[in-house]
């Protein structure tokens, strides 16, 4: 059995508990240890799958078709390491399989409890994926705060984990320590009193994960130390940082990772961070700056497009470029004109979603970036999107449009697939997971992927539609993408266009750090050699000295590791 390391969270929730699981896991990792992580979601639901953005954000899919929590995004980012659908166990699937056994007569005789059944369960979805991945560490994320409801028989699993397996299991607790301007000072009642409960569930942390604007004083490390029951140096600082990436190295420098392998007993060696600092470097200190527009309807709920902020934040540093974002809602366009909004943008990218609204303001976003040879990439909708307004303007189809959106539009060029058509229920009843892909030689996809087959991952219900290809190829459009075994378009592209290009699949998900996605890549080369060519090399040159990280500006912190409640720039 590998040694289990538990995060919890306490005081509030958005903390960064999965960051800090990731985190942590590529500590490890860089010790030449095997890591897998797996993130525990209290909430009723079997997944995320058809849960609004605006209440969970992003939804990432694993190659083996699951929609799952977006922390395991930042595990797959951070670690390098591919999950799986058992590397998310939500109480939905927990009470699911209970009940389903309790109806096939398992428990006859029985009657079915919280204790032992429920947490049983927990247990065994867990020793499960350690067996499985024979992993040295295996990290459990509890999702939710100490205190709620909804994480307690989680909560009370982990206290029986560690009752079962005392020498092999360690416990994290973030938590938080605010700076209260009035009174000039830090307070750490609040972490006092959610290490107070959650030593009153059974469970006293190993290590406290202090989430802070500035550095702990000794004074205040040593008494948080004391009124938690914790020796002073586990009482690590988590400040506030310009990137979710510089966490690893202020953890280290914490001695985190040192720590839990003291504490668990381990043998491994230095950390090897030198290529990590490396991308770190370039994030934090970019050469040049370009600036793509998001054509979105979730835009104002950033953790909607987590995966694609992320995969910009990796192409640029390729290119040693900081890409600023401006968040654009299709509505917006609608009301104001593409013009007015698009105009002095280096790239346009248009993502995935679901539904109507934003979406002619999302046609003439396509419309305007093609147009006017403004680099144009679309997501899953976003090329379903490219497809109708080619339809519309180059065929002559002023009616194209999506069976979605319009169920009686005379050429619908986006249709549902033929067995999704009978499909009644909506979750985990997509098109999900990895699939094969085979490119178009010379094709501008294939010179961006270098390769002729890939494999992707999807998530979507409705495909260009076959009836309409042949048509749309006559007038220009490329179909550049399709996939191994089935008549399906995955790419579409225009070759007289400087780089336009729209997928039927989420690059996004399998972009990371030191393996940037190719097609991002690609686009940002192109947005980059569309600024030089509008403004000039001496004002690019002029931008050097301005370029900053992948926040709004130059040194602020990055939105996505700050305290709950505050409020995010204007650019991700």
């Amino acid at each position: 059995m590998p040694k289990i390391v538990v995060v919890t969270g306490g005081v509030v929730s958005s903390l960064g508990k999965g960051i800090a699981a990731a985190s942590l896991g590529l500590l490890l990792k860089a010790r030449g240890l095997r890591v897998t992580l797996q993130k525990l979601d209290p909430y009723l639901n079997i997944d995320p799958g058809t849960m609004s953005p605006f209440q969970h954000g992003e939804v990432f899919v694993t190659d083996d078709g699951a929609e799952t929590d977006l922390d395991l995004g930042h595990y797959e980012r951070f670690t390098g390491v591919s999950v799986t659908r058992s590397h998310n166990v939500t109480a939905g699937q927990v009470y699911d399989a209970i009940l389903s056994k309790e109806r096939r007569g398992e428990y006859l005789g029985s009657t079915v409890q919280v204790i032992p059944h429920v947490t049983d369960e927990i247990k065994r979805r867990i020793i499960g994926l350690s067996l499985t991945t024979q992993a040295d560490v295996h990290i459990v994320e509890v999702g939710g705060t100490v205190g709620d409801i909804e994480s307690l028989p989680f909560l009370e699993a982990m206290r029986q984990l560690r009752l079962e397996q005392r020498r092999d299991t360690l416990f994290v607790h973030v938590t938080l320590v605010p700076f209260i301007r009035a009174a000039g000072e830090m307070k750490t009642k609040p972490t006092q009193h959610s290490v107070k409960e959650l030593r009153e569930i059974g469970i006293q942390p190993d290590i406290l994960l202090c989430r802070c604007e500035r550095p702990l004083s000794s004074d205040l490390r040593e008494k948080i130390a004391l009124f938690c029951n914790l020796p002073t140096e586990a009482v690590i600082d988590a400040t506030d940082v310009g990137s979710i990436y510089e966490v690893p190295q202020v953890f280290n420098r914490g001695g985190l990772d040192e720590r839990v392998v003291r504490e668990l007993g381990l043998e491994a060696g230095e950390p090897d961070l030198g290529a990590w600092s490396d991308f770190v470097e370039r994030v934090r200190s970019p050469r040049h700056q370009g600036v793509v527009g998001i054509v979105g309807k979730y835009t104002h709920v950033r953790d909607a497009y987590k995966s694609l902020i992320e995969a910009l934040v990796h192409a640029g540093a390729a290119h040693h470029a900081r890409v600023v974002v401006r968040w654009i809602e299709g509505e917006e366009i609608e009301a104001r004109g593409a013009a007015e909004l698009l105009r002095d943008l280096d790239g346009v990218v248009v993502p995935g979603g679901f539904g109507e609204r934003g979406i002619e303001g999302k046609v003439e976003a396509v419309r305007y970036a093609r147009e006017r040879g403004i680099p144009f990439l679309g997501l899953c909708l976003g090329m379903q999107v490219a497809v109708i307004e080619f339809a519309r303007h180059v065929v002559g189809w002023r009616e194209a449009n999506s069976s979605e959106f319009n169920p009686a539009a005379p050429q619908k060029v986006i249709d549902l697939l033929p067995d999704q058509a009978a499909v009644t229920e909506k979750g985990a009843t997509m098109r999900l997971g990895a699939y094969r892909c085979e490119l178009r030689e010379g094709s501008l996809a294939a010179r961006a992927y270098g390769r002729s087959e890939v494999e992707e991952r999807h998530r979507h219900r409705y495909e260009l539609n076959q009836r309409h290809a042949a048509a749309l190829q006559s007038r220009g459009l490329v179909l550049s993408g399709k996939c191994v075994g089935r008549e399906l378009v995955e790419i579409v592209e225009l070759p007289d266009h400087p780089w336009f290009l729209a997928v039927q699949f989420h690059p996004e998900l399998k972009s990371r750090p030191h393996e940037p996605h190719p097609l991002f890549v690609d686009f940002v080369r192109a947005a980059l050699e569309r600024r030089r060519a509008r403004l000039g090399s001496d004002r690019v040159e002029a931008e050097r000295g301005g370029a900053g990280g992948p926040a709004s500006k130059p040194g602020s912190p990055d939105p996505r590791w700050q305290p709950a409640g505050r409020t995010p720039p204007g650019d991700a």
